[in-house]
């Protein structure tokens, strides 16, 4: 067990106050060293707190949702128990990040490809997954294409989920839901036990991929929707579809205009528009891919002609071949016409390689974007970045998402901060917009002013049935205000049975 001062500030550091502090930390190595550490906090009642890698930027990092509480770092905890190149599978356990299994791929099947968030390479897989976080291929959803898990439960007994509950179950790592009452979920988003192992499909590398980029004017969000709805419900477009508005294409690369910036630190219009005439972005900028054979993939481009290129400006296809072609012409490209395509190669191929299965750091500059300077090593909470994410999720009607939208830059007109905002089509029926409050936390004021904004736009999006998919521990109180009486009795009843002194995690989704 750990009980340094300084090294628990740091762990009780996030992109966001808190004064929540950290009382001790230890860093189980196996499972039956997490079943003892349950043991303990269970029989002596002290409050622990488990996270995989405690990069959960802008949603917490590390900070337990509640004061007091010791942090079980499953961080060590990092072997790939298993790969099936047959089966398109991998076993593994919380501390296994993005890039030690792209790496062991690479090493053993380089056929199969993982689904990847643009968070960072370093990232703990189960850490997004138990969260119900998503990436950019057809196995986006990274819960629903997991199965297995392997849990500790706050009396330190072990549980398996799925076929696991039986023994020698050949189809468990293949089938997730067993058979009887289905228990998995119960561990995702919730406070109810460790989950210590998890199997995550693959995806089988198609035979060829092909992306799409396109630029649209404000006026066109409504039918750009429409566009994307029917392309994804009819099975053209088979992975979530992302658009940004033109904030978040500035900010994610650049350096705010200080210089420029007004008293109230916001960014003056005319400012606003030579950053968007500099990136060549428009009010709203999207990205897909296409998988399969050439000829499905030709067929689905065509489709997506037909539907996109009515209600976008610009509609650009890019392959292996030309992303290679293009990096070859950056030079002589900007000589004939000016355009700084190095500038806008820098924007889309970590966007392109993520659509790829292929983790990347360079998301990570835009929590950069109020600071004065950017280390060449990304590090927002020892950098003292500040970020806070607001999420919410609308259908996918165009009426819906409107509204929704307007609701984001109704409160950002009252606070000093740009909205920048990414919405995902992650189903084909559901719309998610990541909203991020981006600023200097070294600036006085920000932290407060930047908080005030983050209760005021989550309170505005519930009122109008807007609800988060997942939650940082900044929201999880304000949140939970909302849920039905009878939810709230049945999870309450739930955690009792399992966790009756409550030493698991206290307040992590209000639990």
């Amino acid at each position: 067990m750990i009980v340094d001062p300084a090294l628990l500030a740091m762990r009780a550091r996030a992109t966001f106050a808190s004064d929540h502090r950290v009382a001790a930390l230890v860093r189980p190595g196996s499972v039956t060293q997490v079943q003892a550490c349950m043991r303990i906090a269970a029989s002596q009642r002290i409050p622990v707190y488990p996270v995989s890698s405690g990069r959960n930027w802008g949603y917490g990092s590390s900070l337990p949702a509640s004061d007091g509480n010791a942090i079980i770092d499953l961080s060590r905890m990092n072997a790939i128990l298993e790969i099936n190149p047959r089966l398109a599978y991998a076993t593994i356990e919380p501390g296994v990040t993005q890039r030690q299994l792209m790496q062991a791929l690479q090493d053993i099947t380089p056929a199969l490809w993982l689904d990847a968030t643009g968070s960072s390479p370093d990232c703990s897989i189960i850490g997004n997954t138990v969260e119900r976080g998503f990436g950019h291929t057809p196995y986006g959803d990274h819960f629903g294409h997991a199965c297995a898990l392997q849990v500790v439960l706050p009396d330190g007994r072990l549980v398996e989920t799925g076929f696991g509950q039986f023994p020698g179950a050949a189809a468990t790592p293949v089938y997730r839901w067993g058979v009887g009452p289905a228990i998995d979920g119960l561990f995702t988003q919730s406070n109810l036990g460790i989950v210590t192992r998890m199997t995550v499909w693959l995806m089988p590398e198609p035979a060829y991929f092909q992306a799409f980029f396109l630029r649209a004017r404000e006026s066109a969000l409504e039918p750009m929707v429409d566009a994307l709805r029917t392309l994804r419900l009819e099975g053209s477009l088979r992975s979530s579809i992302h658009l940004v508005n033109a904030f978040k294409v500035i900010s994610s690369d650049g350096r705010f205009p200080w210089g420029l910036a007004d008293g109230t630190g916001r960014l003056p219009e005319e400012a606003t528009r030579q950053l968007i005439a500099r990136w060549g972005c428009q009010a709203w900028n999207g990205s897909g891919a296409l998988y399969g054979s050439r000829a499905q993939v030709a067929a689905s481009r065509r489709r997506v002609l037909e539907l996109l290129r009515p209600v976008a400006t610009e509609l650009r296809f890019l392959d292996d071949r030309t992303i290679g072609i293009a990096g070859r012409l950056r030079t002589p490209y900007k000589w004939f016409t000016g355009v700084d395509l190095a500038q806008a190669m820098a924007l889309v191929k970590p966007v392109y390689e993520l659509m790829k299965g292929i983790p990347t750091s360079r998301m990570l500059a835009s929590t950069y974007w109020r600071k004065r300077e950017i280390p060449d090593e990304f590090d927002p909470d020892r950098d003292r970045c500040g970020l806070i994410w607001v999420n919410a999720v609308a259908p996918a009607d165009p009426v819906q998402v409107r509204r929704m939208v307007t609701i984001v830059e109704t409160v950002f007109r009252k606070h000093p901060f740009e909205p920048a905002m990414s919405m995902t089509l992650r189903t084909e029926r559901a719309v998610d917009n990541i909203i991020s409050i981006t600023y200097d936390r070294d600036r006085d004021g920000e932290d407060e002013r930047a908080m005030a904004c983050h209760d005021e736009l989550l309170s505005a999006l519930m009122d109008e049935g807007f609800y988060p998919y997942r939650l940082g521990v900044q929201s999880m109180a304000l949140a939970a205000q909302r849920r039905d009486p009878s939810a709230r009795e049945l999870i309450d009843r739930l955690k009792h049975a399992l966790d009756p002194h409550g030493t698991l995690a206290p307040g992590r989704y209000a639990g």
